[in-house]
């Protein structure tokens, strides 16, 4: 969701039940929006300065105390309200979904007459009003170290990452640390430092640890490195790879069918794989890790491209998972993200055309973005008036030392003046007309500070004339309106009209063919005598291939109400059409054909699936 959007989500929702994760990236944002609510809400506010040596900590920290208290606030303010139609108490059941036990009750409570059992009733449901998860988010990867003024290495604990780590768990709210973009070691072993994430007394960890994962091999690696440090995973959090927003990663041409069948099939096979270690760990420190927290159960859920009714329920049914997660689509609902207007609307007009996967991160990570974003057009402004490039007002993405011994960003001015000298470029010449190797320049973005803009912009701190970047998944382009929070849960519980359209592709075919897309891309790249990228590449098509052959069997299975299951069987055929020809053209086939090892998956039994509507 980017550094901005959910930045007060659990503002705007936690008080229904609604989790939410606020990313830690942007402490300079956390500390404009922490003082532009605590202004709102009368709180005191202490302005924790840049050069305070524990200013990122201190101010993430502030921040999620502020959340903690005023969630508090909202949620005893529910309590206290009437039973009454249109408060925000009703509302808090209304959203619910039909399983919830709470929802029942509530219902059941409507249905009574008034008398001492409603009374009752009414008391029960109260002590059930509890609010949404609130969360933070780390790019574990993203742990760019500290320098003092003249140079000189901050201690570790000041990186980007471990100071994020730090401020999350020394607030006072409860919640879990989301850790994605891979295992960081460093980072890992810091976790020690928290008893938050422990067990105290044989009561569970106050806070969680969220791992999101691109498949069933990564959940054991990381799952394991963090068991020998005691650590409880408290959920593993599946995310496609490219039917994502944000940062894409493309997971080796595995898709998203087999991914989940893996899980489906191994995930009994987790507390074998970690419980030893912990309670190792656990014996090392000379306590005793709980008898009931064994066979512990750790529940795996997936995010990225679920578009309707019908795919939940595949995913909660047929595969088994626990819950699911949405994003983008709430980039279209003011009541829950902070975006402004324009950029709203901008991607409520988007169709599949406009949003592409780019190379503007710094990261050098492939980036979901929007056609002529204001942060785009910005951009290509700067080129044009012979200044390309950002003045990097806040550096998070420093990580390039080609042209200096302290990291700098590959989309700021310093950089790219320094990078086009080298190149031999006196004047950077008009981007539409400039090279392949100039635009690999120019394509860099500022998006560590301009995707926070949109949210300064809708809460009134910011002009609305400055450039906004935004990372909406592809899905975002099959919904075209704003809507209201309860129009979007209700159609994610299918309780109302479907929010998009009748031919909208299954999220499986659309993550059959941004994974395809991303191999054509990766082969019109590929240089004759790489040895090491053909291999990359014969791999992925493997993999590819092997997901083909999954769902032939897959798409035989009685579909869902709302799942679109014949778009995935055209899939089928129009992408194996297109890796053949993607060989044929740029590839050596003989070389191509050498697949090391079948990945084969069988589907689950069909009586668990065979749910016709």
């Amino acid at each position: 969701m980017g550094t901005g959007f959910s930045i007060d989500t659990p503002l705007r929702v936690a008080r229904f039940g609604i989790a939410s994760v606020v990313s830690l990236v942007d402490d300079i944002l956390i500390e404009r929006v922490h003082k532009h609510y605590a202004k709102i809400h009368g709180r005191d506010f202490q302005a924790i300065p840049q050069s305070d040596p524990d200013a990122r900590a201190k101010r993430i920290t502030a921040y999620f105390d502020l959340i903690a208290d005023l969630v508090d606030g909202q949620i005893a303010a529910i309590k206290a309200l009437p039973f009454e139609a249109g408060n925000d108490k009703s509302k808090y059941f209304e959203l619910l979904p039909e399983s919830s036990p709470a929802k029942h009750g509530y219902l059941t409570y409507l249905a009574l007459p008034a008398g001492s059992e409603k009374d009752r009733l009414a008391r029960e449901l109260n002590q059930q009003i509890l609010p949404g998860s609130i969360d933070g988010n780390i790019m574990t990867k993203l742990d760019r170290p500290e320098f003092e003024k003249d140079g000189t290495p901050r201690p570790a604990e000041f990186s980007q990452s471990k100071a994020a780590w730090r401020g999350y768990s020394l607030s006072k709210v409860r919640g879990n640390m989301v850790m994605s973009a891979g295992i960081n070691p460093t980072l890992y072993g810091y976790l020690e430092s928290f008893p938050d994430f422990y067990r105290q007394a044989g009561m569970p960890p106050v806070k969680g640890l969220i791992l999101k994962v691109s498949d069933y091999r990564s959940s054991l690696v990381q799952g394991r490195f963090l068991a020998k440090k005691g650590i409880e995973i408290k959920e593993f959090r599946i995310e496609s790879g490219l039917n994502c927003g944000g940062h894409a990663f493309a997971s080796d041409g595995y898709l998203l069918g087999p991914i989940l069948q893996e899980f489906l099939e191994s995930r009994g096979k987790f507390p074998e794989m970690f419980e030893p270690l912990i309670t190792a760990y656990y014996r090392k420190q000379g306590r005793e890790y709980p008898q009931s927290a064994m066979n512990r159960d750790i529940p795996i859920t997936v995010q990225g491209g679920l578009g309707t009714h019908g795919e939940m329920r595949r995913v909660l049914e047929y595969y088994g998972l626990d819950a699911t997660g949405w994003a983008s689509p709430f980039l279209l609902v003011p009541e829950v993200t902070a975006l402004d207007q324009a950029t709203r609307q901008r991607l409520a007009d988007a169709r599949e055309g406009d949003l592409y996967l780019s190379e503007a991160s710094p990261l050098g990570v492939p980036f979901n973005n929007l056609r002529e974003s204001t942060s785009e057009q910005w951009s290509r402004k700067q080129i044009e008036n012979g200044k390309p490039g950002s003045p990097c007002p806040k550096g998070y993405l420093e990580a390039n030392t080609e042209f200096t011994p302290v990291p700098i960003c590959t989309a700021s001015k310093n950089f790219m003046k320094r990078k086009l000298d080298a190149m031999g470029y006196e004047v950077a010449p008009d981007q539409a007309h400039a090279d392949e190797k100039v635009q690999s320049v120019y394509v860099k973005q500022c998006i560590c500070d301009q995707l926070g803009n949109g949210a300064l912009i809708q809460l009134g701190e910011m002009k609305a004339s400055q450039p906004v970047s935004v990372c909406p998944g592809p899905n975002i382009a099959y919904f075209d309106r704003l809507y209201t929070l309860r129009e979007m849960v209700d159609h994610i519980y299918g309780r109302g009209p479907s929010l998009v359209p009748a031919n909208r592709p299954h999220f499986f075919a659309k993550d059959l063919k941004l994974t395809v897309d991303y191999f054509v891309k990766q082969a019109e790249k590929h240089q004759p005598g790489d040895a090491k990228g053909l291999a990359y590449l014969r791999v992925f098509k493997g993999n590819i291939e092997a997901g083909i052959r999954y769902y032939r069997e897959f798409v035989t299975l009685p579909q869902f109400l709302g799942e679109n299951m014949p778009s995935l069987a055209a899939a089928l055929d129009e992408q194996s059409m297109r890796l053949a020809e993607i060989v044929h053209q740029y590839l050596p086939i003989e070389e191509m054909q050498k697949i090391d090892g079948d990945f084969q998956l069988s589907l689950r039994p069909s009586s668990l699936g065979n749910r016709p509507e």
